[in-house]
């Protein structure tokens, strides 16, 4: 199936082309980007900075974001939340179908903000957007990178001890500034424990993904957060540090069994981006660490650890995982792939 990204130019629509390379299901026939891009070899429009441009990309002509320059019925959007809103809009009227990274949609009641394995059922809000908008196409969206990893940790225990409260601190890879990010002399040797927009994300985003659906609409769940997010001088692999208290107060044992065992949705599994298990659980106590685990799945799983009691609320623990693959493009493509496997595309 012919793909198109936008914004392929940045550092997110780079992620989707290496990612997409050699895709069983999907291959990258469009790239556009702004204005000064159009017209332009994709080779000598971008300044490519991780691995080997693919050949069959690299000689792609650029064009702009605009559906009557791209006819490719899936759309990647990795555009800038500055533009992305009228333009994912835009794309959706004419048909295709958006799979988008910006912040623009995501809280909209119509629009599904999904992680494959934790909220599946939630793409059925693509028939309410369909009818409400009059869209022949639709928007899905993913999570905020940091709450990505969170809600995947936080999944399995709250579907199993009702989260009441959660507190979490985040600290975040320099890459999820996208390139060429922080400057060095802010990063090095520094924690800037400022990111705009993103403590309001993370406190507003899990309530909906761990929501369930009911009569074409999102329940959001009612557990509330409080968020700390921070950048620190890490290059890829999102660290969230997590403190939760629950309706029923779970066992050490109980949890971690929980989390050993958890597989998410069973519509996901066998698809080809989806790892094979996306938790991996840690027991010992200096797990997860981003250099050792942020690849972990090729990226997509989330690693946890650091199980232990609370003394404030129930449980305690550390998640991580790969911020630009399964927090960003790899998350877009995962959601692509279960749209087409159950039927709910919408294209053809």
């Amino acid at each position: 199936m012919r793909v198109a990204i936008l914004g392929a130019t940045g550092a997110v629509g780079q992620t989707f082309i290496r990612l997409l390379a050699g895709h069983p299901w999907f291959r990258v026939a469009e790239v556009a980007a702004s204005e000064r891009s159009a017209g332009k070899r994709y080779a000598d429009a971008t300044r490519w900075i991780e691995g080997d441009l693919p050949a069959d990309v690299a000689g792609l002509t650029v064009t702009t974001c605009d559906p009557r320059a791209v006819s490719s019925p899936i759309v990647f959007s990795a555009l800038d939340s500055e533009v992305a809103g009228e333009v994912e809009g835009t794309f959706a009227a004419a048909g295709r179908l958006v799979l988008s990274n910006a912040k623009n949609y995501r809280m909209e009641p119509d629009v599904p903000l999904v992680i494959p394995e934790v909220n599946a059922a939630h793409l059925a809000l693509l028939d309410t957007q369909r009818a409400r908008r009059g869209w022949a196409g639709g928007i899905v969206t993913n999570a905020n990178c940091a709450a990505t990893m969170a809600a995947m940790a936080l999944a399995p225990l709250h579907e199993a001890f009702g989260a009441r409260r959660v507190f979490l601190a985040t600290m975040q890879a320099v890459s999820g500034a996208g390139y060429p990010g922080v400057p060095s002399l802010d990063i090095l040797g520094n924690v800037i424990p400022y990111i705009g927009d993103e403590e309001p994300k993370l406190e507003r985003e899990m309530q909906k993904m761990l929501g369930r659906l009911n009569e074409g609409a999102v329940v959001p769940a009612s557990f509330a957060v409080s968020a700390h997010a921070n950048r620190v001088a890490v290059e890829n692999g999102h660290t969230v540090c997590l403190s939760v208290e629950f309706d029923r107060a779970p066992s050490l044992e109980e949890a971690a069994q929980v989390l050993r065992g958890w597989r998410g949705a069973s519509a996901v599994r066998g698809l080809p981006s989806a790892p094979d298990r996306p938790l991996h659980f840690f027991e010992s106590d200096d797990r997860p660490q981003p250099r050792r685990d942020a690849l972990r799945g090729r990226g997509m799983t989330v690693s946890v650890g650091r199980l232990r009691v609370d003394p404030l609320f129930h449980l305690k623990f550390v998640a991580m995982g790969h911020n630009t693959i399964r927090g960003a493009a790899g998350g877009s493509i995962l959601n692509a792939e279960l749209l087409v496997a159950t039927g709910r595309a919408g294209v053809a």
